[in-house]
């Protein structure tokens, strides 16, 4: 049978009769309460956990003020925990506003991989607490229970949204979470959903390039491409109304025909693939058209190609590789100038980048020789 930590708490409820709970824990006891659920995947793919890796330094920090004498710890850690954690009212007359009831809260003490809380915020001040020479000091805690994880999920997302959280952290957890979301992260979240698909199917020119959060570097030598510029690729499609995705898109109830979006970004970045296969699949180092530059240079040429073409139309794919055809021979991804942008080198000192100004200025070159071969 588990040990149980009792813990003077006080009671609300809130939302969808969701109890939440504020107390005080000593600094070693949230360790011994709680798991911190790291982000990462499964064997099958399958996204667990929420929470981005250490920060040292920020650590070190925290470990410092802790560890230098009298300190003053208001900040309170959020904790997601089950419902085998049990609340007992306490008797008497209520103090304070009717809302609010006084009790005990029991927390099961188990293993690691068992435990029955999870920190949503604060896994950097809490490495920091389990670090510091000063175990004893006394941690504000604000805790509620739900055995939804999605509710976990969603919660770390709302309450970092202000904070710098990484984008490519955010991205990958987006399509995993069905709460409420603000409107600028529920915007986000069919795009991030379609990434990750095109990362998955093995259909896709895109499976298993894409750099997400959880990506391991080190195991994974074959993603190259940084999912956020393909990201803003499909973003600019689906809401721009000169975007190809565009006509996807229900603009009246927000619905989005994802299938649609899938095979015609599989039908021209297959084409693309197959017209520079010397660049593609490279380190963006190697070659220009895996950065930020070729990315977003050619989903700018996509909107223009793919605008009046269907993926499931007869000839499709045909039709795609010969405006492809087009600037290819102006291309210079991996080697060689581009003659187009004044005799700039492909690789190295003075080579076009990944910034706003030579990204706008490689798409405008190559929409115009799209565009002037039709008019010769």
């Amino acid at each position: 049978m588990s040990n149980l930590l009792p813990v003077r708490a006080l009671r609300v409820t809130q939302g969808k009769k969701i109890p939440l709970f504020s107390f005080f824990l000593k600094g070693h006891e949230i360790l011994e309460v709680a798991e911190i659920s790291r982000v990462k995947r499964d064997k099958k793919g399958t996204l667990l956990g929420y929470q981005r890796g250490e920060v040292s330094r920020h650590i070190a920090e925290i470990t410092d003020y802790l560890d230098s004498g009298e300190v003053i710890f208001p900040n309170a850690i959020l904790l997601a925990m089950s419902s085998e954690v049990k609340f007992k009212q306490s008797r008497g007359p209520k103090v304070g506003t009717h809302v609010t009831q006084s009790g005990v809260l029991e927390i099961p003490i188990k293993k690691d991989g068992h435990k029955v809380a999870w920190i949503v915020d604060g896994q950097q001040r809490t490495t920091a607490l389990s670090k510091a020479k000063n175990q004893d000091v006394l941690v504000p805690v604000t805790a509620f229970i739900s055995d939804d994880f999605e509710v976990h999920r969603g919660q770390f997302l709302l309450v970092n949204k202000v904070k710098p959280l990484p984008k490519g952290l955010i991205n990958e957890l987006l399509p995993e979470v069905n709460t409420a979301l603000p409107p600028s992260l529920a915007k986000a979240k069919i795009p991030s959903a379609i990434c990750d698909l095109l990362n998955r199917d093995p259909e896709s020119p895109f499976c298993d390039l894409l750099i997400r959060e959880t990506t391991d570097r080190k195991k994974n030598k074959t993603a190259v491409i940084k999912d956020n510029s393909l990201l803003q690729v499909i973003k600019s499609s689906l809401n721009s109304p000169h975007g190809c995705l565009y006509q996807y898109r229900n603009v009246a109830t927000s619905e989005i025909d994802v299938e649609a979006v899938r095979c015609t970004l599989n039908l021209y970045w297959a084409e693309v693939k197959r017209a520079f296969p010397d660049a593609w699949g490279k380190p963006p180092k190697s070659s220009k058209l895996m950065g930020g530059l070729g990315i977003r240079s050619l989903g700018i040429l996509m909107d223009r190609i793919m605008g009046n073409i269907r993926p499931d139309s007869p000839g499709a794919a045909r039709q795609v590789r010969k405006f492809l055809n087009r600037i290819k021979p102006h291309c210079a991804w991996s080697r060689g100038t581009w003659e187009i942008l004044g005799g700039m080198p492909a690789l190295g000192p003075g080579s076009p980048q990944n910034t706003e100004r030579d990204i706008k200025h490689l798409a405008n070159a190559l929409i115009r020789i799209y565009t002037e071969a039709d008019e010769a």
